[in-house]
């Protein structure tokens, strides 16, 4: 029973969550001033005509039913006896409620119901063709409506895909271990466009349930209050109903969202390592595995749809009780005489915009649902902090010396656990070149990662020039530090962008001077585009070597001061690593570099050799 009553306050707990958070993604709205409130007015226009029209057809049908009751009466006249004619004309008034006095006479009555009888076809034309204005006049704010909702959600959509990917990239490295890939792609996509239909479709449609709702009941009570509160017990009814089921509804779009994430991430594993999975005849395996986490999506989905399919059909049930409430206290009322056809007709189809807006509220609250969940996912992105960011008051990093030093270091991840490094220690006086050797987790690739402030020392601290990187703003500090990583990353383009990655606006005479550096420039030119060579996705148009080399020339484009090389020569043969290596002790000349590598021959003419274990 604990356990129970814990699971009921996390999931209230989580409502709470996905309700605020769903709050502020509302509030990205107010961004845009009037623009947002545009849909909105033009709603309350397109409401008020469609609530014009069953006025319109009562009096259309009162006016046919009164032309044809008059003529009848007019018709029949002539056969009532002449003695009885001052007895039957108060009779006639009476029974047909017409706006005569009693004493009227006969001439008064004929006089009278021939302009009924005349007036019926300019009335029933009159009322047509208000008919049709106000439908023009409904259409016309309705495509407003829905074409600024559209245009306001897509903005939205705009701005959180925008403040997502500007947060990612912000993110620590310590966030994107923790976290897969697909779960922030589903996030940045699927989540974010649930948010955006709720914001330009559920939310309108809420807005103008109420407006339709709240017209209606006060047309129904001003109209015919008795028959009004005899329907009315459908109202409290159905929005009961739509608490509890929302209540259940929430979480459980909440885990649906988890279990498309989860999809995701196999799919995005798969498709970046497809390479690896026929090379090892995997293909069934990774069948299975997606085949499960897609049984696990289409569960949660059934679980939902079950749900649903449950909470319609008894909407529609309580719907049709209302419609059966009030054909019998209004056909009462007709028999009484106290309602006309007309009448009848104007409430019934006001009565069908009372129970629209209900049935509605069940796509409101699955639109609802899905975005909550789906924006307490995006915020919590957004709301994560980053372990490594510019603390206040960061000094920007001067044209630097290279003086680089590690002071008793000891770095664990995630801030538990052993240490990768303890207590590390060492000094690269400017222009040394410092190797790194040692085992695979040893902590090499650890140590060039604190240089950058990838990450930041647990324990110690780590200078440059005298100045804590943690005093240091990260953009003054990275930009002055050439980075050749062990896993070389291209990007879609040309070869020339891809070098002049880290300095847009280089000349083409540098990124030439830096790809011969790199031992990259008579390749590139053997191919029929030259620099403008496609690299296709990751590079995959290129060899590693010629990746490897292309990532070197991009680290020195930069002219760094500080150069880091993390196994760099590892993807090429032996001549390709003479050449490079040539190059690359010339430009180390003056420059602090540190090299990992896992062939002695590439460090035989470091400064410090560091053996780490």
């Amino acid at each position: 029973m604990t356990v129970q009553n814990q699971n009921w306050r996390d999931r209230r707990q989580q409502r709470g969550l996905d309700n605020r958070a769903m709050g502020r993604a509302v509030q990205y709205l107010g961004r845009y001033g009037r623009q947002a409130a545009l849909p909105y007015l033009f709603l309350i226009i397109a409401t008020l005509s469609q609530l014009a029209v069953p006025r319109l057809v009562r009096s259309i049908l009162d006016a046919v039913t009164d032309g044809v009751v008059a003529k009848a009466v007019l018709d029949r006249l002539p056969d009532i006896p002449s003695f009885v004619m001052s007895q039957a004309v108060p009779k006639i008034i009476e029974t047909l409620k017409l706006d005569l006095p009693s004493t009227a006479t006969k001439d008064d009555l004929v006089a009278y119901l021939t302009t009924q009888k005349d007036s019926a076809p300019n009335a029933l034309v009159t009322a047509g063709l208000a008919i049709v204005g106000f439908a023009i006049l409904r259409g016309l704010f309705a495509f407003l409506q829905a074409y600024w909702a559209e245009r306001n959600s897509q903005s939205v959509a705009f701005d959180l895909r925008n403040d997502l990917y500007a947060k990612i990239q912000r993110l620590s490295f310590s966030y994107h271990d923790r976290n897969q890939t697909g779960q922030l792609m589903i996030r940045a996509t699927d989540d974010v466009e649930k948010v955006r239909l709720f914001l330009g479709q559920g939310l309108l449609q809420l807005v103008g349930a109420i407006v339709l709702l709240s017209g209606t009941l006060i047309i129904l009570f001003t109209t015919n209050a008795q028959l009004a509160l005899a329907t009315i017990w459908i109202l409290p009814v159905a929005l009961i109903l739509f608490m509890i089921f929302g209540s259940m509804a929430q979480p459980l779009f909440s885990r649906v969202q988890q279990k498309l994430s989860a999809l995701n991430t196999v799919l995005q594993e798969n498709l970046a390592g497809i390479k690896v999975v026929k090379s090892f005849t995997r293909e069934k395996s990774e069948q299975v595995k997606f085949k499960a986490a897609a049984d696990n999506l289409m569960s949660q989905q059934l679980v939902i749809a079950r749900l649903f399919t449950f909470l319609f059909p008894l909407i529609f049930l309580i719907a049709n009780l209302g419609q059966a409430t009030t054909l019998y206290a209004g056909g009462k009322q007709i028999i009484q005489g106290t309602l006309t056809l007309g009448e009848w007709q104007e409430f019934s189809l006001y009565l069908i915009y009372l129970f629209f807006p209900i049935a509605h509220f069940g796509f409101i609250i699955t639109q609802f649902g899905q975005a909550a969940a789906s924006a307490s996912r995006i915020f919590e992105i957004l709301d994560a902090k980053s372990d490594v960011t510019d603390k206040p008051g960061a000094t920007t990093l001067p044209q630097v010396q290279g003086h680089v030093q590690f002071e008793n270091v000891t770095f664990r991840y995630f801030g538990s656990g052993d240490p990768v490094l303890r207590s590390v220690s060492f000094e690269a006086r400017p222009g040394e070149t410092v190797a790194l050797l040692g085992a695979t987790g040893s902590g090499k690739t650890t140590i060039i990662n604190l240089l950058p402030r990838f990450y930041d020392p647990t324990e110690g601290r780590t200078t440059i020039d005298g100045r804590d990187l943690r005093d240091l703003t990260l953009d003054s500090l990275r930009s002055q530090i050439g980075i050749v990583l062990q896993e070389t990353t291209l990007f879609s383009g040309t070869i020339r962008d891809n070098i002049a990655f880290g300095k847009p606006e280089a000349t083409m005479d540098e990124i030439a001077a830096a790809a011969e550096a790199a031992a990259a420039h008579d390749f590139i030119l053997s191919f029929p585009q030259g620099y403008d060579t496609p690299v296709g996705e990751r590079g995959a148009t290129l060899s590693g070597g010629q990746k490897q080399r292309i990532a070197i020339a991009r680290a020195l484009l930069l002219n760094p001061r500080i150069l880091i090389l993390d196994d760099s020569t590892s993807s090429v043969d032996m001549a390709t690593e003479a050449q490079i290596q040539k190059a690359l002790d010339k430009l180390m000349k003056g420059r602090t570099s540190f090299v990992i590598a896992q062939r002695i021959s590439t460090v035989m003419n470091a400064d410090q050799i560091l053996v780490l274990d």
